[in-house]
């Protein structure tokens, strides 16, 4: 039973006392006194045990803060405190949280209940027994999210994976069938990776059967599960669309150096997937036999398959060290009958995602603004467009005619479906900080908006025969979200609400676009988010999240900067896209390309500057920064041009541009749209001058740097360079490395470490209290 709560509250020595008299009542059961089958126990001593009543309570503690602090129990001779379920003493160390109190008490026959619970701690906190809380980092990281989303052929069903991370890390995936129509779950699946049968009613799934590879049928509506391929060879497969042959993607690898001392080949040799070379192979399903496909040295990778089953569209890629860009593509069909090749293009540069055209006469293809001699490259772009901003290119397989379909739309095209339905082009795109779906007619290059809920859509599934089309997604304040659209109507149904679940009982803030117009020209995009219970006539800390990179940082609710939790524990959160950004348009995104953090630093600066001056409530001394990768680079580059912030986090941050050129597994590739044309030995001035390890002795601003002990993206060697760089000069400056992670800190347990070591930085130089940071790292002298 829920009761109401009553407090108390005194300021003592500058600590914050809360007298906790009300609980939420767990049960009461009766204590009855013992038999005695002696006088005194085998220690001499005689029984003292009256009966009594034995009570068990709740109250729940918040705080913003992490404080330590103390419960005192009054009124019960004998109790038990158990904090978040773990049995505690009396003094505690509460990260900032939501933390359930649970005490477990007796009282002797004929007594009163006065029981009661003192909470004694350095920084404010709330005790209440209503479940009303702020958001937490558990809630970032666990409970049910959808994870998968896939429209059956007929358009009538979906199937739905979902994963449930329980705390502690322990997760189970399974997949629900639902049908369309009635919006409800009518089967389960175990498994997690099940596919549509490309026409049936029906999914597949690959099972064992001693150590012969199956692949097993269930028929939606009656459940009838049926074997239909046998000892199907090893890869991935990839079903035709006449659901009578599977083609198998099969990685095989190649010599391995054997021995101590040992040669690289290339670069990329570096790379574990360096040697693995991709074969494709057929797999008839009514005979079981088996046809390879391809042979040679380079790898061949299945893209599409035409509607009739009758021919392959692969790609075959081929390295071109010294060019731009360094990977191109030969695109050629194959007949899958007579093994006929016909090629489409060879050393295709800046295009990818090839699908096949519903009547297979024409080619869709994704790619940057330079593709076909810059076929795609609007009219206000700059000489060299950013790789990353994608167009949507068609090509008649007939007469090598190629239309762009997007050169004046501004969104960044991201992944695209051609319907055999309504004959329109199905993709998503970025858009400003969304990410949207949008359909374009091929003959008149018209394109429309889809609709959609959710402000950040992460995947989508399109019906191969029917109008239909699924998707889920988030937005920037709420959770996971899965839906069906009816294309002809624009009718869209809810199919799975995670976030109902995730964020029942929770208080969230609020979230505002904040735009300004830049000293280049440009409107900069960006928002705010306030604290719950946000009160304008207060002072706040800010928190400013960039990446500074191509990529926007989008209105994603979950991410490894949970935007919501840093505004939870009584940040303002300043989120600004500044030029290089997609989705914003070509002349926007080309800001990124040979600049190296000129103009984006500025941006940012002056977007803090400008957020600072229209809202009075932020507090311009408690100002801090983070970001990652590119965005960890900006961070350093940052504090060489400004004193505007308090403090700095960087996690797998470029120190220096040479360095992760040539040691990053990605460096000389990303380096091919930020740096266009541009070596270190061409360049000399723009490779050192605007890496941050060469300006070294500007940095002033208390900086921590984080990285994975095994990243292969950004080395650990640019953290190492950068920390060495500033303790050589006396700066105030942590480094912190998580043992066996990669660029994206990934592990359950070493994201919550990971994360703490951020929040606790920011509360020691934005809230003025270490004792959280001395906590996780004890002063040693060595």
């Amino acid at each position: 039973m829920l009761v109401f709560f009553v407090m108390a509250a005194a300021h003592v020595c500058g600590q914050h006392v809360v007298t906790v008299r009300e609980f939420i009542d767990k049960g009461t059961w009766v204590l009855q006194k013992p038999i005695a089958t002696d006088s005194v126990d085998m220690y001499g001593n005689k029984q003292n045990f009256v009966g009594g009543t034995g009570k068990e309570v709740q109250f729940y503690i918040n705080n913003s803060m992490y404080t330590p602090a103390r419960l005192t129990v009054k009124g019960a001779s004998r109790y038990e405190t158990l904090v978040d379920g773990k049995r505690q003493s009396a003094t505690l160390a509460l990260e900032p949280g939501h933390h359930e109190v649970t005490l477990k008490y007796t009282l002797a026959a004929g007594t009163v209940d006065t029981v009661s619970v003192v909470v004694d701690a350095r920084h404010e906190v709330e005790c209440t027994t209503q479940p009303l809380r702020n958001y937490t980092y558990q809630d970032v990281v666990d409970g049910l999210r959808v994870t998968n989303l896939l429209v059956s052929a007929d358009g009538r069903y979906a199937i739905v994976g979902c994963r449930n991370v329980q705390k502690g890390g322990r997760s189970n995936s399974y997949s629900e069938i639902v049908d369309l129509h009635t919006g409800r779950a009518i089967r389960e699946h175990e498994s997690f990776s099940i596919e549509w049968m490309p026409r049936s009613a029906a999914w597949f799934y690959e099972d064992k059967e001693g150590s012969s590879r199956l692949l097993r049928r269930v028929d939606v509506l009656t459940g009838k599960n049926t074997v239909i391929a046998r000892d199907v060879p090893d890869g991935r497969i990839t079903m035709s669309p006449t659901e009578d042959y599977l083609i198998l993607s099969k990685d095989e690898r190649g010599p391995v150096e054997q021995g101590e001392v040992y040669q690289w080949l290339a670069p990329d040799d570096r790379k574990r997937i360096y040697r693995f070379r991709t074969r494709l192979i057929r797999y008839d399903m009514a005979t079981g036999q088996s046809q390879p496909l391809t042979f040679g040295h380079h790898s061949v990778d299945l893209e599409d398959i035409s509607r009739d089953g009758s021919r392959l569209l692969v790609s075959v890629p081929r390295i071109q060290l010294g060019h731009r860009p360094s990977t191109v593509f030969d695109y050629l069909t194959i007949n899958v009958r007579t093994l006929a090749v016909d090629t489409l293009f060879c050393k295709a540069a800046f295009l990818g995602s090839p699908r096949f055209s519903p009547d297979g006469k024409q080619v869709l293809f994704v790619g940057s603004a330079e593709a076909f001699d810059g076929l795609g490259r609007a009219k206000d772009a700059g000489t060299y467009s950013n790789m990353y901003d994608k167009q949507l290119y068609v090509v008649d397989l007939a007469t090598q005619h190629v239309d762009c379909l997007t050169r004046s739309f501004h969104p960044s095209v991201i992944r695209a479906e051609w319907s055999a339905a309504d004959g329109q082009i199905y993709f998503s795109a970025n858009d400003h900080d969304r990410i949207g779906l949008f359909a374009v007619n091929v003959k008149t290059k018209a394109v429309r908006r889809i609709d959609t809920r959710e402000e950040v859509v992460r995947e989508f599934s399109l019906s191969r025969a029917q109008s239909v089309l699924t998707y889920y997604g988030v937005s920037a304040m709420n959770s996971v979200r899965a839906y069906a659209v009816n294309l002809k109507n624009g009718k869209s149904t809810l199919l799975k609400d995670c976030s109902a679940t995730l964020l029942k009982d929770i208080r969230l803030g609020e979230c505002r676009r904040f735009a300004f117009l830049s000293s280049r020209g440009d409107s900069i995009d960006g928002r705010l988010y306030l604290p719950p219970g946000f009160n304008p006539e207060k002072k706040y800390p800010m928190v400013v999240n960039y990446y500074g990179g191509s990529t926007p940082t989008s209105r994603n609710f979950e991410s490894q900067y949970p935007h919501p939790l840093f505004a939870s524990l009584g940040y303002v959160v300043y989120v600004v896209n500044p030029g290089g950004a997609i989705g914003y348009g070509q002349r926007y995104s080309g800001r990124h390309v040979n600049t190296a953090g000129r103009g984006v630093a500025e941006d940012i600066v002056e977007g803090v500057k400008a957020v600072c001056r229209q809202h009075p409530f932020i507090d311009e001394r408690r100002i801090g920064c983070i970001g990652a990768s590119y965005g960890g680079f900006m961070t350093q580059y940052l504090l060489t041009v400004t004193d505007l912030f308090a403090c700095g986090v960087s996690h797998a941050g470029i120190a220096n541009h040479a360095s992760y050129w040539g040691c990053g597994h990605w460096g000389y590739s990303y380096s091919e749209v930020s740096m266009a044309e541009k070596y270190p030995w061409s360049d000399p001035q723009l490779f050192a001058l605007q890496s941050p390890l060469f300006r070294a002795d500007k940095i002033h601003t208390p900086l921590l740097l984080t990285h994975g002990s095994s990243d292969t993206n950004v080395p650990v060697g640019e953290s190492i360079q950068m920390f060495t760089a500033l303790k050589s000069l006396g700066r105030d400056v942590a480094f912190v490395q998580v043992r066996s992670e990669d660029h994206v800190i990934i592990d359950y347990e070493h994201r919550k470490q990971w994360t703490d070591v951020i929040l606790a930085w920011f509360e020691k130089y934005l809230k003025g209290d270490g004792t959280w940071w001395n906590t996780l790292f004890p002063e040693r002298y060595y």
